[in-house]
């Protein structure tokens, strides 16, 4: 469902045969963009090839010069996708008729089985995520006693995995190491895992997911550690879920630009609204037997079932996490009131911190916020899964595993009444 162009068409035979294998439903379709010529979100290449050569035949049975410089001229337009996409505000449940009788009958555990890792995951599918103000050894002992997953942040040293290890032996297996992709990087994720061996997830985080170096970082990680769950991204399109899936990641971060102090789609003009992109992806990935995390956008626990009624296997939070004591950083009060800094892993304030400042060849893509101060985040927490399990009583769905195949979304012109907000 996602889109695809030249680059991927020539590393999918594989892929759509490993897909028609795993029941996916376009496992003998492929999305051709034929070079730029604007041929429609998604056609087979064999009708791609037809109105190709029904374009030549014409120019051919013209005299006129003019005809062929048409055919030229098409194949360097740029390529406009008409289909709209949508976004967490753009949709509403539609409720459905329930046996259920009180949230508490709703089960929000999953249990997963990773493709290529193997292993097995059980708890509840929502992570706090691998930035400094949220991603912390602090934040992760008290999601974990819910069975709520942490992606710890990078910039922990070694011996800090040591002693959170150490101390909080039970919250491993609810915890991943996060990781960039430069040598550095890999050299001490290799330091943590080797210091922390009960320790098997691994969270490979870039910008852009699409960058070749990035499909050969994974497929490098994967041949050090192939007991290891690894979860990679972050991309938005199909295609590039089933490339990192097939190299060896076993859940893919799906997103770029919807988090809340995220500025990219500001700074670079790129992105995909994040319903459409985690509906798509889900399809390519489970195509194939993996897993998708939805990361960014979520402003409400509303936005968190939405993701896991559009397919998300996983949603990561950031955003609704920050201002809590288990986030980093002093609480500052001005005019009597309480906040807490909340920033974006490529804002100024992040760059400064840990690399010096931002590099001429680059811009900042996040911005620094004053979140108001929230207290515990065991507040938060319970009130995201009773929302969630709300969800899912209104539709029906007595697991979080039925969510999805119980949901139908309807499009809105607005989500609720603002009268006094």
């Amino acid at each position: 469902m996602g889109t695809a162009g030249p680059a991927a068409a020539a590393t999918l035979p594989e892929e759509r045969g490993e897909r028609a294998e795993a029941g996916g439903e376009e496992g003998d379709r492929e999305e051709f963009g034929f070079g730029g010529w604007g041929l429609g979100p998604a056609i087979t290449t064999a009708a791609a090839a037809a109105l190709f050569l029904r374009g030549v035949s014409s120019a051919r049975s013209s005299s006129s010069s003019s005809s062929w410089s048409s055919v030229i001229w098409a194949s360097k337009m740029p390529r406009v996708d008409a289909d709209v996409k949508l976004d967490f505000k753009d949709v509403l449940f539609r409720p459905k008729r329930s046996s259920l009788k009180s949230r508490s009958e709703v089960d929000l555990q999953r249990t997963f089985t990773f493709r290529n890792s193997k292993q097995t995951y059980t708890g509840i599918p929502i992570i706090a995520a691998n930035m400094d103000t949220t991603g912390t050894f602090e934040m992760a002992a008290v999601l974990s006693k819910h069975t709520l997953f942490t992606a710890i942040h990078k910039h922990y040293s070694v011996e800090d995995w040591k002693n959170f290890a150490a101390s909080h032996p039970e919250c491993v297996e609810h915890v991943a190491a996060s990781s960039g992709s430069s040598n550095a990087d890999l050299e001490k994720l290799c330091a943590i895992l080797e210091a922390v061996p009960a320790l098997k997830y691994i969270c490979l985080d870039v910008a852009n997911g699409y960058s070749e170096y990035f499909v050969e970082f994974v497929k490098t990680v994967r041949q050090k550690f192939p007991k290891h769950t690894i979860m990679a991204g972050n991309v938005v399109t199909g295609e590039m879920v089933e490339e990192l899936i097939l190299t060896g990641a076993d859940i893919i971060k799906v997103g770029i630009g919807p988090g809340s102090v995220c500025t990219t789609r500001i700074k670079t003009g790129v992105g995909y609204p994040q319903l459409s992109a985690v509906i798509e992806c889900a399809d390519s990935a489970h195509g194939l037997k993996g897993h998708i995390i939805s990361d960014g956008g979520c402003s409400c626990p509303g936005d968190v079932a939405k993701a896991f009624g559009a397919g998300a296997d996983f949603v990561m939070m950031g955003g609704m996490l920050a201002g809590h004591d288990q986030c980093t950083g002093e609480v500052i009060e001005k005019n009597g009131k309480k906040y807490k800094l909340f920033y974006g892993m490529s804002s100024d304030t992040a760059m400064k911190k840990y690399v010096g400042g931002v590099a001429e060849y680059r811009a900042s893509e996040g911005r620094t916020v004053e979140v108001p101060y929230r207290g515990d985040v065991e507040h938060t927490i319970r009130d995201v899964l009773g929302g969630l399990r709300s969800t899912c009583t209104y539709v029906g769905a007595a697991k979080l595993k039925e969510l999805s195949r119980r949901t139908t979304f309807i499009r809105v012109t607005q989500q609720s009444s603002h009268m006094f907000t």
